[in-house]
């Protein structure tokens, strides 16, 4: 089997950097998933938007963003990761580091920038049709790396 791109996708709040979730893809294809519990700092005295998670959930079910930064670290450290939202997932990654005062270690690219054989806006597609063919959503990180996986594996890279 040939290597596996690190795939990475983070599902956020409303305001576009809280994260709430987080999935990537490890080398020999099992997808790690958690819900990440939020840092009181990140939170205003104003409703934040949790996508249909209650803060209970969040702390009951979530890891620290310390153990998430961990666990990347353990699998990822000093790599590139692919996502189909660069500049959300940047801007929600660089709340998890910046609550620690830590620079980031993974580098984010456009999952898209694998296949520089596609034409502009085809692996868009693709990725939207493989979304309906399995039925995922793709606001869930989980299903979001999935879909870049299994892309992946269709496009006759793996």
């Amino acid at each position: 089997m040939a290597d596996i791109p690190g795939f990475i996708a983070v599902e956020t709040g409303n305001d576009n950097d809280l994260p709430l979730a987080i999935a990537w893809v490890l080398p020999d294809g099992r997808i790690k998933h958690t819900l990440i519990q939020p840092d009181d700092d990140w939170l205003d005295d104003e409703f934040n938007e949790l996508n249909g998670y209650s803060m209970e959930e969040l702390h009951s079910f979530g890891a620290s963003p310390l153990d998430v930064i961990r666990e990347l670290e353990s699998d990822h450290f000093n790599a590139t990761l692919f996502t189909a939202g660069v500049s959300a997932d940047e801007a929600a990654l660089g709340r998890l580091f910046d609550t620690y005062g830590i620079d980031p270690f993974v580098e984010l690219a456009p999952a898209d920038s694998l296949y520089p054989d596609l034409t502009v806006g085809e692996w868009s597609r693709a990725r939207n049709e493989l979304f309906g063919e399995m039925g995922l959503e793709p606001l869930r990180p989980e299903h979001e790396v999935e879909v870049m996986l299994r892309l992946h594996e269709r496009l006759g890279d793996i």
